[in-house]
């Protein structure tokens, strides 16, 4: 018999046992359980503090649903400038090589598609990326 499955008297005692392996399995179980990346795609430029908001409620949706949001336009405006041409673009390219490595797009339009959602939306279909579309309240919407 193992010595695992004796007590502190020496003696065979079965249920702590189980219980401990039985809380060790879950636990295991909860650290490896599998959650999606998504790639968050909404609106930055125009107002940029409601639409920040806005990504930030988008992307604990989809933390709320089980996935692991990438919201780059919250991401890359800390170090990059978005209203230097060149940096966009830069910031653009990161975003859509990061794209690839996301389970699925998700497009949050229900207060229009700026233009730098247009390219990332044409950019996904381009590839082939699997792309949902959801309204303002984060109900999904045919696209």
């Amino acid at each position: 018999m193992n010595r695992e499955r004796l007590n502190a008297q020496g003696y065979p005692d079965p249920t702590p046992y189980e219980a401990f392996k039985a809380m060790e399995q879950e636990e295991r179980k909860a650290i490896r359980s599998f959650r999606p990346i998504v790639y968050i795609c909404s609106p930055y430029a125009g107002d940029i503090g409601t639409n920040v908001e806005r990504a930030r409620l988008y992307s604990r949706f989809a933390v709320d649903s089980g996935c692991i949001p990438l919201t780059v336009h919250l991401l890359y405006p800390q170090f990059m400038y978005d209203d230097d041409p060149a940096e966009r673009e830069l910031a653009l390219r990161f975003g859509n090589i990061l794209m690839g490595k996301c389970a699925e797009v998700w497009v949050f339009a229900g207060h229009g598609v700026s233009n730098g959602m247009a390219g990332e939306i044409a950019y996904a279909r381009r590839k082939g990326y699997r792309l949902r579309y959801f309204d303002s309240d984060c109900r999904e919407v045919q696209g």
